[in-house]
Parts: structure tokens; C-alpha cells; sequence
């Protein structure tokens, strides 16, 4: 549920140019952190082989949940931003695959190969499923008119969870399935798009506290004291070693590949905003269930190292950021823009917010240059609603209502998204509004 969530609310066109490094951390950078972090454990605290790299593997990945609640606060550059969400995302199914692979059996310990086919096959396997279920879900959904406008939030989340299901039947990656169908799910321009992503983020929230319970009830107090010294250390080797080494990696290849490349300031962030959240928590658990000797000392020790190091991280990136001058100079002002079906019409009903800061202010009816179709039947201003002649200006805080032929939605939500970063010349500016 949490990564369906952030799949539907992840803006593609924002992220898109960070996804290649990204996707670098989250598979290249996983693997790294997971062999540094447990080399480091396994001197540093003198645990045997699998119960290090069973930390290494637990704590590898970032939390989507934690990245996402933080740093979207932040005004962060998009590129920046769209590696972090993208990574966050991406990551969780590869430490997921070698956590399950070396909780397996006792003996012997899987080798790296094994770890590696075992992975690539899992993540091919739910790359494919989500590439079927979320462009099929995408055409279902605009073709059927579902009899009343809250079951589309529930019929997109219906298909994240048949993506999930169809790559966990066929032995693949159902974390990545649902991530990756949501991303295409949340922007495809469904009908009742921001009521889908309200119901998302409402039904994760719900799932965070249920989460959370269960890792409190899981939880002895007791026990808790004897992990703190192995968890400080291990929880230091992990933001002070591997994340930076696998971070410093991950760039180099993205270089050497031309695939992406990011300034030192914004290594650095990248480095100290690996957060982790419940997701590591939770994958204690599978090893617990297997019966892996010494998995409740590892969930004791995982435990500790998220409350205490997200305590630290979590509060300081605000501050990291401006220290390191990767937050964007002017944060673009996005309106919210929400659509319903006209069926028999064949049209849809567009309702834009003007939010603060938006260029929108003070642009007349007519200079927004809508095609000759579209139509602007109702302003409401302060509570008001009124009819607006085409020298009416738009002021911060109106809704108004668009009604445009379907074929053409695509292109009156890029002329208004463009007007509202750049004004009504945009145009002149090249901002199309992608």
C-alpha cells in the first residue's frame, strides 16, 4: 500500500531525468551497501557471516515511506528530488530478494551468484508484470464508466494489487510490480485523479500506523538495552561507509555510462539522506520466520538503528540542504488540476486551484489561449461562483471550471500548467508545461 501510494503521487515528468542514476543506486548501490555494510559488521562486532549480511541486507535500502514524507517538504532541485524518490522506490525489492535469499535455510550460506541470478530474475519477472497490468488498467479505466466516481480510487488501487499478486504468483518482485504500475497508473491521466492519489495517501497513512503497531507489539523493551552498543556501531558504519561508498560507486558508473551525473554538493546530500524507515524493520521479520539463528538479536539491533538514526537524520536535511545549496532557487508553483468524464459527451470537466505564487494571477480569461472548443463556464472566488467574460482576471484562490473535448486534455493541461510557472507568455519563454 505504501508504494502504491508513492507510485500514484510520483510526477513522472519530475523525476524522470533522475531515474537512470536511480536506478543505478537502487540495484548497483544496494548491492554495494549490503557487501560494505556487512564486511564492516562482521570485523567491527565479530558476528558470523550470514548474521552480517543479514544486517547489510535488512538496512540496505532506503524507505520509501520516510523519503517520501520528508523530503517532498523539501524545495529541493528536481533533479535531486527525483533520484531520491525514484531510489526509494526502486530499492526496496532488491534488498527484499536478498534478505528472503539468505534467510532460506541455515546452511549453507548463499553464494553471491545465487544472490545475484535469484535477484535479476525476481526483478525481471516483476518489471514485465507491471509493464502488462499498468498500460491495461490504464485503457480499462478510461473506457469503462464506473457507476459512481469514488470506486476509481478504489479501482486503481484494485490493480496495483493485481500486479503484486501476478509477479508474486510467477516468483517475481511484487514490491517493484506495484511501484512501477502505480508510477504508470498515477499518471495517466485517469478521471478523478487527485481524489485517487487523496484515498492513496489516506489508505497509506492507515497502513503506516498498522505498520507500526505490529512492530511495537514485535518489540521487547527488555531486550533492547543489550543491542544498543552493536546498533550505534553498526547504525555509524552504515551512514558513515557504506552509503557513502555506495553512493560514490554508483555515481562513477553513472558517469563512466553517460547514464547521469550530479555535482559534489549533491553527493554529499545523496549520501546523508539515505533514510530508513519501517521497511527495514519489517524485513527482520522474514528471517525471525525462517528460523535464522540470532534473528531476534537482529531485530533488536535493526530497531534501534532506524528510531535513533532517523531521530538524527530526519531533522538535519532541511538544514544539510541550504548548508550544501541544492535546494531550487524558485520552486515551481504546480495548480491542482482535477478531472471528471462527461461519458455521453465525450469531454471532460477540468477544475483548477490557483494556488500562492502561481503566475496565473492576474491573467485574463482569454490570455490563457485555451483551443477554441474549450470553454471557462464558472469561476468560484471566495465562496462565489460567477460566469466570467473573457477580460476577467484570475486572482490566487479561484477555482475554475474547464470543459474540453477529451482528445484535446492533454493539451489544455499543459498550456495551463505552463501558464501558472511562467505566465501567459510562456510560450516565449519555451515552457510548454510538460
Amino acid at each position: 500500500m505504501i508504494l502504491a501510494e508513492g507510485g500514484l503521487t510520483t510526477d513522472w515528468n519530475r523525476v524522470r531525468d533522475g531515474v537512470p542514476l536511480a536506478l543505478i543506486l537502487a540495484t548497483l548501490g544496494v548491492v554495494v551497501s549490503f557487501i560494505v555494510h556487512g564486511v564492516a559488521v562482521h570485523y567491527l562486532l565479530g558476528f558470523d557471516w550470514r548474521m552480517s549480511l543479514l544486517v547489510g541486507g535488512v538496512i540496505a535500502s532506503t524507505d520509501a515511506a520516510a523519503v517520501f514524507s520528508v523530503l517532498r517538504r523539501l524545495p529541493l532541485k528536481p533533479k535531486l528530488g527525483g533520484i531520491l524518490e525514484a531510489e526509494s522506490g526502486f530499492n526496496d525489492p532488491p534488498a527484499v530478494i536478498v534478505v528472503m535469499l539468505l534467510s532460506q535455510a541455515a546452511d549453507p550460506t548463499p553464494s553471491i551468484g545465487e544472490l545475484l541470478l535469484g535477484g535479476l530474475y525476481q526483478l525481471g519477472v516483476g518489471t514485465i508484470v507491471a509493464f502488462v497490468v499498468g498500460p491495461l488498467g490504464v485503457q480499462a479505466l478510461r473506457r469503462v464508466a464506473l457507476p459512481a466516481s469514488g470506486l476509481y480510487p478504489i479501482a486503481v488501487l484494485a490493480l496495483a494489487f493485481i500486479a503484486y499478486s501476478g509477479a508474486a504468483l510467477l516468483g517475481g518482485s511484487g514490491f517493484l510490480a506495484v511501484y512501477i504500475a502505480s508510477i504508470i497508473l498515477g499518471n495517466a491521466r485517469l478521471p478523478h485523479r487527485t481524489a485517487t492519489r487523496g484515498f492513496a495517501e489516506g489508505a497509506a497513512w492507515l497502513a503506516q500506523i498498522g505498520l507500526f503497531v505490529m512492530l511495537g507489539l514485535l518489540a521487547s523493551p527488555s531486550e533492547l538495552p543489550d543491542a544498543l552498543v552493536p546498533a550505534f556501531i553498526a547504525g555509524l558504519a552504515l551512514i558513515l561507509i557504506a552509503r557513502p561508498i555506495s553512493v560514490v560507486v554508483s555515481v562513477l558508473v553513472a558517469r563512466l555510462t553517460r547514464l547521469g551525473s550530479v555535482t559534489l554538493p549533491e553527493l554529499v546530500f545523496l549520501s546523508w539522506a539515505g533514510l530508513r524507515g519501517a521497511v527495514p524493520i519489517v524485513l527482520t521479520t522474514i528471517p525471525w520466520a525462517a528460523g535464522v539463528p540470532g534473528a531476534q538479536e537482529l531485530f533488536d539491533i535493526i530497531f534501534i538503528i532506524v528510531v535513533v538514526f532517523t531521530l538524527l537524520q530526519g531533522p538535519t536535511l532541511p538544514f544539510a540542504a541550504k548548508l550544501l545549496k541544492v535546494t531550487a532557487e524558485d520552486e515551481a508553483r504546480e495548480v491542482t488540476i482535477e478531472a471528471a468524464p462527461l461519458e455521453e459527451l465525450k469531454a471532460d470537466v477540468l477544475q483548477v486551484r490557483i494556488p500562492p505564487g502561481s503566475q496565473l494571477q492576474g491573467v485574463e480569461i482569454f490570455e490563457l489561449r485555451l483551443p477554441p472548443d474549450a470553454r471557462v463556464p464558472l469561476v468560484v472566488r471566495d465562496g462565489s461562483p460567477f460566469v466570467p467574460s473573457p477580460s476577467d482576471r484570475l486572482q490566487v484562490g479561484d477555482q475554475f471550471l474547464v470543459i474540453i473535448p477529451a482528445a484535446h486534455r492533454e493539451q489544455v493541461e499543459r498550456r495551463l500548467r505552463a501558464v501558472s510557472r511562467r505566465g501567459k507568455l510562456a510560450a516565449w519563454y519555451g515552457e510548454r508545461g510538460d
